[in-house]
């Protein structure tokens, strides 16, 4: 918080006490002359100060966009009020001299009583004497106590004026907290002091349920084109698919200790006495949810992770998680490796807060607030954009795809047209998306992402293969689970069992002789930009070109003009999250696989996921439709392209990452991606799987070693292991 707003808020808290105290403390009549010698000068300048206040408070903010159409120039309110404030301080002492004046001359009409001039006179000579002066004492014993008709009328006077002026500085400091969050551009991850002050008043005063956004679910999900009835059916069976059991309705507000608590759940391992574990077999872990006062609870809907893993061997698989909708699940894990294995179960968010996700991805899909800079010569505006903008009385610029009807709209600035728009960027996150009673349920170290313990053992030791196949006893079939498993590490390497023999590519000249002759495009986010950049500190040979763009946004371009290897990278099109983005390089991917030629020396690698995890799943459907239809009609004129898709993945999570990037949308959205490009010709990087199973912590941006397996299996699909070599 910017120190001139903390002088602000001391300055009407100090009048504020101040006026208390001398209008109820100290009854004018009987107040000592020494006290009320001092007392009413001071008050004349803190009510002096007051307007000073105010005016510095209220003329920024009625400059703002909220009034008034926006400066021609973008310049910060804190600077504005900076500025107000300076030109008000020379007014102070005018101010406070008539002040002055006025209760001077009231205070002498009210107390002379015919004698004016003599009286105030007498008060003249009064003021002038200090009231330990020997001349003070003469004055008090020969002349009459004018100065007690005055002290009573200055009080008097003051009393009457006191309201106005304490109602002054109140409306200033609650007009101040009101807007602070509109007079400074805070950053996403912080929150001022002040700011805080807010929301603890704000809590204290209005209802628990807040209000939702201007318009509903339906409105966001289903603008666009109108789907045809095949993708309708589509639309709805994949949002059956990824349908989540919810908590049992309540008649009151959830609290935390009815909720799950990972410290009291338990998972238990169906070990038996000289039970063996062979390679091939299915273990079957069972979890047990409590809640925090540890009674077991009776209803699904947690949001669990399991992991089978040997830090010995390098080794580890995810494992599925069955819910069985009465507060028991199954994780259940293929044995893959000889050795140890030790059973890992975390919860991620509780059925609770996952109910909180639900209602935030269906209710508030503002909760990512974008912006475009227009400029004109020398005049600049910034209006507020978003795929889902409230249905306000405000003109608005439509930025909608023309071929595909993928929408995105902008407020229209005041003076300049929708033509002029230079840029694209997050201007940051909404704050205060949760009631009191939410907020508990999103806690780091109590209910995000904590392990459950196991009652009893956690690690088994798996044997060879049997050489007989034996029926091993589970309540799921090891069928459901072979097919959910897309590889696991052994000795640090990923091992795919997607039909994809990985190499390691530990060589750059492995790397340039596989990718020889071949043109590279890689759209989307910035897990995919991860790509390009480890390509690029790998190869010498590479050298990227200077296209003179923003740092971590890009266009990007890399050349090897040795091995004839060129590679791309290019954002995907809005929403994107990026903090500054030119509007001309704003591109869907679908427009960019349309304008390919490909060939079997083209590979063009996708991933689209982060961004769209504020919008609901119908969104993220629609935009997956376009560049599905996008990759048949590159698949159909250039059948021999190569097409990699990466899924998304875990990340670290705290309170508030939770309430817009949580796992469990990601994990929504994995799951669609997965089930639209199923069975067409295109390599589908297991990024969810990849970072669950290894031991290293989950991030937004894995790290490289997690990174160098995802490169080495993409360069294994498009460079096979020959027979040849393989003997």
């Amino acid at each position: 918080m910017s120190f001139f707003f903390l002088c602000l808020v001391v300055l009407c808290v100090l009048f504020f006490l101040c006026l208390v105290s001398h209008v109820l403390i100290f009854p004018c009549p009987h107040v000592s002359f020494k006290f009320s010698y001092v007392l009413p000068s001071g008050s004349l300048c803190l009510l002096s100060c007051s307007l000073l206040v105010c005016s510095s408070v209220l003329l920024p903010l009625i400059i703002s966009p909220g009034f008034f159409p926006p400066l021609s120039s973008p310049v910060p309110h804190h600077v504005i009020s900076v500025c107000v404030f300076s030109l008000c301080v020379p007014l102070t002492p005018c101010l406070v001299v008539v002040c002055c004046f006025l209760f001077s001359v009231g205070s002498c009409s009210g107390s002379c009583s015919g004698s004016c001039s003599r009286s105030c006179s007498c008060s003249s000579r009064m003021d002038l004497m200090m009231p330990s002066s020997p001349q003070w004492k003469a004055y008090r014993e020969t002349e009459p106590d004018h100065g007690t008709h005055r002290k009573v009328t200055l009080c008097r006077k003051l009393s009457k004026y006191a309201v106005i002026f304490l109602f002054l500085a109140v409306f200033g400091l609650m007009f101040l907290l009101r807007n602070v969050s509109s007079m400074e551009n805070w950053n996403c991850h912080t929150v001022s002091a002040l700011n805080q002050l807010k929301s603890r008043i704000q809590s204290s005063f209005i209802p628990v349920n807040l209000p939702t956004f201007n318009h509903n679910h339906t409105f966001c999900a289903h603008l666009g084109q109108k789907p045809s009835p095949e993708d309708e059916l589509e639309e709805r069976y994949l949002l059956d698919s990824i349908a989540w059991p919810g908590p049992p309705p309540r008649s009151s507000p959830v609290v935390l200790d009815q909720t799950g608590d990972p410290v009291h759940s338990l998972f238990t391992l169906p070990i038996k006495e000289g039970r063996e574990w062979h390679v091939g077999d299915q273990l079957e872990a069972l979890v047990q949810m409590r809640d925090f006062q540890g009674r077991p609870k009776i209803y699904g809907g947690d949001f669990l992770l399991a992991r089978l893993h040997s830090p010995e061997l390098g080794a580890g698989v995810a494992g599925k998680v069955l819910d069985h909708r009465n507060g028991s699940y199954s994780a259940l894990f293929p044995l893959l490796w000889v050795g140890s294995a030790q059973v890992e179960v975390t919860l991620v968010h509780s059925s609770e807060a996952i109910a909180v996700l639900r209602r935030l991805r269906e209710e508030r899909p503002d909760r990512v607030v974008f912006e475009s800079l227009f400029r004109s010569g020398s005049h600049s505006e910034t209006t507020v954009c978003n795929m889902c903008l409230p249905p306000v009385q405000r003109p608005q610029c439509n930025y909608t795809d023309l071929s595909t009807g993928e929408p995105w709209y902008c407020y229209k600035p005041k003076v300049l047209g929708c033509d002029t728009r230079i840029n694209h960027a997050k201007r940051g996150y909404l704050k205060n998306l949760l009631t009191s009673k939410e907020v508990p349920l999103f806690q780091s170290g109590v209910n995000i992402k904590v392990h459950i313990h196991a009652s009893g053992p956690d690690r088994i030791n798996v044997l060879p293969p049997r050489k007989d196949r034996v029926e091993v006893e589970s309540s799921v079939k090891p069928e459901a689970i072979q097919l959910a498993t897309s590889g696991y590490y052994y000795k640090e390497s990923w091992r795919s069992l997607n039909g994809v023999t990985m190499r390691q590519f530990n060589e750059s000249s492995a790397i340039t002789q596989c990718l020889r002759d071949k043109v590279i495009y890689m759209n989307g986010d910035s897990t995919v930009r991860q790509w390009f950049e480890h390509l690029l500190a790998l190869v010498p040979e590479l050298k990227q070109f200077n296209l003179h763009s923003l740092k971590n946004i890009g266009p990007f371009m890399a050349m090897d003009s040795t091995h004839n290897i060129l590679l791309k990278y290019r954002c995907h099109g809005p929403p994107i999250r990026f903090n500054t983005v030119k509007a001309s390089e704003l591109r869907y991917i679908f427009n960019e696989l349309d304008g390919l030629s490909g060939s079997p020396n083209t590979i063009v690698a996708l991933s689209i996921w982060s961004h769209f995890s504020t919008f609901p799943v119908e969104v993220y459907i629609r935009r997956l439709r376009h560049i599905r239809r996008a990759v048949l009609r590159l698949l159909d004129r250039a059948p021999g392209t190569i097409i990699v898709i990466r899924s998304a993945n875990l990340q670290a999570l705290d309170p508030e990452v939770s309430l817009y990037n949580s796992d469990w949308y990601s994990l929504q959205l994995d799951e669609v991606l997965r089930a639209m490009f199923k069975g067409l010709n295109v390599l589908l990087v297991d990024a969810w799987q990849m970072t669950s199973a290894h031991h290293l912590p989950h991030a937004l941006h894995p790290p490289p070693a997690i990174i160098k397996n995802m490169i080495d299996m993409i360069l294994s699909h498009v460079c096979p292991e020959t027979k040849k070599s393989h003997q």
